[in-house]
């Protein structure tokens, strides 16, 4: 009989639950014990969650970690232009028939018990991890951390928390603190967590937890620093300093996203080279990613066209900062974001840098925010705004506008995927 194929599969996959996230962790249990349990399977785990940088500091440990001589499996979510991108196996995005072999399997071992799109698919990555070889096993959490579905290893090589904020209120809470003692709900006992610049708000919670659950800390601005001097990165912690060049990643917030992967690369001792490619090898498309060839970058030539996924209020002053390091030129937008985000928070730090911007509905993301309620969130905020069907109507439009100007497309992950589809 032949395979069905992945998408096949996964469609089939999101009519197991009404909801698209339903935070508990009884159904994931339940699979994996179906699964013969490969999270206990894992080779050494980092258990990376925060709200902001999860993805860069996975990107940079990996990089790290390959230079060093070892490979890793690294899974990561939501994904750009394919679901492959969520599983990377020993540093090799899975293949298509091993993709659709190992859904397969989870999901007749699920049979019509109800399950999340997420959590049988994070079950699906766990059981081909525990099935190939690597040495190191990084897991991005999805949503929150205490009860995410990627919070079922039980004694973790490392736990990251990267910097929290505001975001998924309706899911985390409305506070800082709240969200915070989500995220912690990482921590394990005797497991040390690396734990980036926070706000006091949320440091009060993450170390009460992690006094409770007996979780050593190694915390930004007591146990290692990290600063830009003079162009280059400088890490200092107790065993020495490390003067390295930028990150590779765009962005002066990616100096601590680096300090934090240094911090875990530090912690588990992997040497100078896998210090030196934490910062200048990392790969983490959609964050302040150049486009230079493809389809979309002909119908605006002389553009110079970026893209970014970040969508909260957090993301928004960091994308603001990186708008005004940048050369001086005219500068647009072109936004979609989701109906469950601050959209006037994220775009607020963004108005002092732009001359305008052209909302767009997301294509094929049901939870769109519709492109007139983008466009009256920018003009709340201060910005000259108009909408596009499409992000090529929008492209097109600007070119004929203002031909050499910046084009920032950003706003959500699912926009930077629907583009990178298309552009591809």
């Amino acid at each position: 009989m032949n395979m069905p194929k992945s998408d096949v599969i996964l469609e089939r996959m999101m009519a197991l639950h009404p909801k698209i996230i339903d935070l508990t962790l009884d159904r994931v249990w339940r699979l994996l014990a179906a699964l013969d349990n490969p999270q206990d399977d894992l080779p050494g785990v980092i258990h990376i969650a925060g709200t902001n940088g999860k993805g860069s500091t996975q990107a940079m440990i990996l990089a790290g970690i390959e230079a060093a001589g070892h490979t890793a499996h690294a899974y990561t979510s939501p994904h750009l232009a394919r679901f492959h991108e969520r599983i990377r196996l020993a540093g090799t995005l899975i293949d298509e028939p091993a993709l659709s072999a190992i859904l397969n399997e989870c999901h007749v071992a699920n049979g019509d018990e109800p399950i999340t799109y997420f959590e049988i698919t994070t079950c699906a990555a766990l059981l081909a991890f525990a099935r190939a070889n690597a040495d190191y096993t990084l897991l991005e959490v999805g949503l929150g951390g205490r009860l995410d579905a990627t919070n079922v290893v039980t004694a973790p090589r490392l736990t990251v928390i990267t910097p929290i904020s505001i975001d998924h209120e309706q899911y985390l809470g409305d506070t800082l603190g709240k969200i915070a003692f989500e995220k912690a709900g990482i921590l394990k006992r005797d497991v040390p967590c690396i734990v980036a610049p926070q706000a006091e708000e949320a440091m009060v919670v993450i170390e009460n937890v992690a006094s409770r659950v007996g979780a050593p800390l190694l915390v930004h601005g007591q146990h290692w620093h990290v600063q830009e001097e003079r162009g280059r990165l400088v890490y200092q912690d107790e065993t020495g300093l490390r003067d390295l060049p930028l990150p590779n990643l765009m962005g002066g917030h990616q100096i601590v996203n680096a300090g934090t992967a240094l911090a875990a690369l530090r912690y588990l001792d992997l040497g100078d080279a896998a210090y030196e490619a934490a910062v200048t090898r990392a790969d983490w498309p959609a964050r302040m990613q150049k486009l230079d060839t493809g389809p979309l970058v002909q119908l605006a030539p002389d553009c110079e066209l970026w893209l970014d996924g970040g969508h909260n209020a957090a993301a928004g002053a960091a994308l603001g900062a990186v708008l005004a390091s940048l050369a001086p030129r005219p500068t647009r937008l072109i936004c979609g974001m989701l109906n469950t985000k601050d959209v006037e928070g994220y775009l607020r730090p963004l108005a002092a840098q732009v001359q305008g911007l052209t909302a767009v509905s997301i294509p094929d993301a049901d939870s769109t925010l519709p492109a007139q309620a983008t466009q009256d969130a920018a003009r709340a905020v201060g910005m000259q705004a108009n909408t596009a069907d499409s992000v090529a109507d929008a492209l097109r439009a600007i070119a004929a506008e203002d031909p050499t100007s910046r084009v920032l497309i950003c706003g959500s992950l699912y926009l930077a995927g629907a583009v990178l589809r298309e552009n591809g």
